[in-house]
């Protein structure tokens, strides 16, 4: 059944005659996926003057275009220049201009590959790569380098080398499936995919992160629900950017996975002109909680080829927390974060509620601007921990491979198992001299 006049007229024009049951048939979906501006021009009605079309296929000829006809059907063509649906789904000129200070990898992802599909970057986890299809290329995509390279479609063998490596790395307790999108893989291929990581003993959890939801909420079937089922425990994150995507559909797609059993999660990116604005950002994370959805992260878009033009100053993303804080329950507050470029991993970025600290107090404010102090403890005894756990009083009852911790990074710094006072730099010319000098 189509739902509206917009969607119907969309099936008419892909198919003389279409069944109207189609549309809600994911396969037939991705079928018709509109991928040339010549289709794009046809279906939508939108024309475009000669000179902006040459610039948009230079554009698609190195970024491809692909867009659901489910997402195509969310586009206000009336103002569609502003529409949040359009600019991240069809894209410009914009696209062509590279930055120096941008980067085809600018999270080093490939550098932290120790084998194909795999990046290892933090110590207890692993990104596995499963595909580099979408259903639709998102515009912001930070992996512009790989999402749509048709050759790489994996295969069990292909993706039996990511498995292995997990395998032979125990300290990887949770393995992240992205991509391109893990539900662009047939059902069976999930089946067998999930299968394989959770036989292994030192995995306690699986994550998906999918936009289907989005921009193909049909993917989410009946079927997949009963596949996935089988491989609790299983966290689900999506990637809603804009109010606007949540739809009729979309919300039948959270309702199953989340009466599923999976804690849902969302990751949004702040995108400017789309959704850098504390009334939007707060109207999505209520919606989102509204179908339980947990707003998870709010990425600074990274420093990826082409996206200048969707870049915000960091300041607009600590106005749009500052908006969050104290206005919503805690719950409905993604964490803001900066996703550092060259490998360094997501560091959070917050307002400052801390004024001042001293040795007995610590001055805080609130999100109404109200100065307070916090009484520090005068009792508490100082504990050197050398992570000597067995002559620890503190009731830990640790398993066997959670009592080899080592700290390391700033940890390191804070803990009394080593003498260590700075963390210097390889290239750092002072202590260069010193070596020098010895």
């Amino acid at each position: 059944m189509i739902y509206n006049k917009v969607q119907e007229e969309i099936a008419n024009k892909i198919e003389d005659k279409p069944q109207l049951s189609n549309w809600k048939d994911w396969k037939w979906q991705l079928k018709h996926s509109i991928k040339t501006l010549d289709q794009f021009e046809y279906i939508t009605g939108i024309c475009f003057e000669k000179k902006e079309r040459e610039q948009l296929q230079k554009t698609f000829d190195k970024f491809p275009l692909s867009i659901t006809p489910y997402y195509l059907s969310l586009i206000h063509k009336d103002n569609y220049r502003n529409d949040p649906v359009f600019k991240q789904a069809f894209g410009g000129s914009e696209e062509l201009n590279t930055l120096s200070s941008e980067y085809a990898d600018p999270l080093s992802e490939d550098k932290d590959s120790p084998v194909e599909g795999i990046t290892h970057r933090y110590p207890d986890r692993v990104l596995f790569q499963v595909s580099n299809v979408c259903s639709m290329y998102c515009r912001h995509c930070t992996r512009k380098r790989k999402v749509g390279d048709i050759d790489f479609i994996p295969s069990r063998k292909q993706l039996t080398t990511g498995i292995e490596y997990i395998r032979n790395t125990p300290q990887v307790r949770d393995v992240l499936l992205s991509g391109g999108d893990p539900f662009m893989l047939s059902d069976s291929m999930i089946d067998w995919l999930l299968s394989e990581i959770s036989r292994i003993p030192h995995v306690e959890v699986i994550r998906i992160g999918t936009r289907m939801p989005v921009v193909l909420p049909y993917r989410i079937t009946d079927n997949l629900i009963s596949v996935l089922k089988k491989y609790h425990p299983l966290w689900i994150n999506t990637h809603f950017n804009h109010p606007n995507e949540i739809t009729s559909s979309s919300k039948e797609a959270l309702a199953k996975l989340a009466d599923g059993g999976f804690p849902l999660g969302n990751q949004s990116v702040l995108l400017a002109d789309v959704n850098d604005c504390p009334r939007i950002i707060k109207s999505l994370v209520h919606k989102l909680v509204q179908n339980r959805v947990r707003p998870y992260y709010l990425y600074q878009c990274d420093l990826s080829e082409g996206l200048s033009h969707f870049r915000t100053p960091v300041g607009k993303g600590i106005e749009i927390m500052e908006s969050l804080v104290g206005h919503t329950s805690g719950f409905a507050r993604p964490v803001y974060v900066i996703d550092a470029p060259g490998g360094g991993g997501k560091i959070p970025v917050m307002p400052n509620y801390i004024i001042s600290w001293s040795t007995n107090k610590v001055v805080l404010r609130n999100y109404e601007g109200v100065i307070t102090t916090y009484k520090e403890p005068d009792s508490y005894a100082l504990k050197d921990c050398d992570r000597n756990c067995e002559s620890c009083n503190l009731d830990l009852n640790l398993q066997e491979n959670e009592d080899q911790d080592v700290a390391i990074g700033i940890e390191k710094l804070l803990s009394n198992t080593n003498d260590t006072i700075s963390l210097i730099p390889e290239d750092n010319e002072r202590i260069q001299r010193r070596n020098d000098n010895a």
